[in-house]
């Protein structure tokens, strides 16, 4: 009886399945963060002469799109996956500071947990994901209301990041790179053939 090459029973996938980025919630949030960040800008800040504008929009798309690229080239490479997501984590972190920032120029309070909004604003951050429960406010929210939900939203992407980071890096360990899975395919592939 012919085998199947195609099929082997014993032979492991060389290219892990990828991340379905468009469903991890902290993706979703870098859309949410991203946008508003457009809108923030345009209602708020200078409409030139302000380097900002460009610094905050860019650490914002940043942080979106680099989770996208590392999960495609998890595919191939846990070690470029965990480099692009610390650079969207990174690109968040600088986002978040400049929301901070603002904050701190413009004199407005910063909502701690003794704020009396502080705890709606929470659940609602972590309850919330897609970018249409949080756009009809774009345009209704003070830079006070806008900043501190940037920030909350921002601080959540970090530590969701930093988890599923710390995941893949425990997946690398057990499972080990390219080089290990194209060795067990082929090592897999020839005990077939025996």
């Amino acid at each position: 009886m012919k085998k199947d090459l195609n099929h082997s029973q014993s032979a492991p996938s060389v290219l892990k399945n990828q991340a379905i980025w468009q469903n991890l919630w902290f993706y979703q949030k870098t859309v949410v963060i991203y946008q508003m960040t457009v809108v923030f800008t345009q209602r708020f800040l200078p409409k030139c002469g302000d380097r900002t504008v460009d610094q905050m929009i860019q650490a914002a798309r940043s942080g979106k799109q680099n989770i996208i690229e590392g999960s495609s080239d998890g595919v191939t490479s846990t070690e470029m996956e965990l480099k692009l997501l610390n650079v969207a984590r990174a690109s968040i972190q600088e986002l978040q500071e400049d929301y901070i920032d603002y904050i701190i120029k413009k004199g407005l309070k910063h909502w701690d947990k003794e704020h009396p909004r502080f705890n709606g604003m929470l659940n609602y951050c972590r309850n919330h994901n897609q970018l249409e429960e949080y756009s009809n406010y774009f345009w209704k929210w003070s830079e006070e209301e806008f900043c501190n939900v940037a920030i909350t939203l921002c601080r959540m992407v970090d530590k969701m990041m930093l988890s599923y980071q710390k995941k893949k890096e425990k997946e690398f360990v057990t499972e080990g790179g390219i080089r290990e899975r194209m060795a067990a395919a082929r090592n897999g592939y020839r005990n077939d053939q025996k």
